[in-house]
């Protein structure tokens, strides 16, 4: 799918559950939610192109694969966070949704914190 067809995908179902929230709101917010899925899906295509372009970076490199798996893992939790806030900002649930986002952050900053020790005891050994 293109970015013109995603684009297509969601001002349909923005425009859709615009119509649909002054009869039934519940139907709109369930339209969003759908179409939202829909583009995950199709935006999970995108992630197998990342993820052999990350296996072709950690062959060519002489890195710990460590570090590339810990930052494939950071960019999944931002977007899955992400998806996650916004469908529950769009529910009108917007504490609900910053809640997602806090939580999100904690965890990529949880994830990352191997690679921030890591730095750490280099830079020391080279101030020793």
């Amino acid at each position: 799918m293109t970015v013109i067809s995603i684009a297509v995908i969601g001002i349909t179902a923005a425009l859709l559950a615009t119509q649909l929230k002054t009869a039934k709101g519940e139907y709109g917010i369930y339209l969003a939610m759908a179409a939202g899925l829909a583009i995950c899906f199709y935006s999970a295509a995108k992630l197998e192109t990342v993820a052999e372009t990350f296996a072709k970076i950690k062959s060519c490199i002489r890195i710990n694969s460590v570090y590339l798996d810990t930052l494939f893992k950071m960019v999944g939790i931002a977007c899955i966070a992400e998806f996650a806030s916004g469908i529950c900002k769009d529910a009108g649930y917007g504490s609900l949704g910053n809640q997602i986002e806090i939580f999100g952050k904690l965890s990529i900053l949880a994830v990352s914190m191997p690679i921030l020790l890591a730095l750490l005891e280099t830079v020391q050994r080279f101030l020793s």
